[in-house]
């Protein structure tokens, strides 16, 4: 039981991620093209996602191997 709680503490962290990833222009993109194309919006695109499929995966585990 604890291969498959820690197959799945990996996977939702992902799948969380990518959810992000995609819909991250929706929330915050304001609509503008050349503020989503900037190096800015993509680096804080890429915090988000990151903080947030980190912070997951290390909620699983603690739960996980606790």
């Amino acid at each position: 039981m604890t291969i498959i709680f820690g197959i799945l503490a990996i996977l939702l962290p992902l799948l969380v991620a990518s959810l992000i990833w995609k819909h991250f222009d929706h929330y915050f993109g304001r609509n503008d093209e050349v503020y989503i194309n900037s190096l800015e919006y993509f680096l804080k695109k890429l915090g988000a996602t990151l903080l947030s499929a980190f912070a997951l995966l290390w909620i699983g585990m603690s739960l996980v191997f606790s």
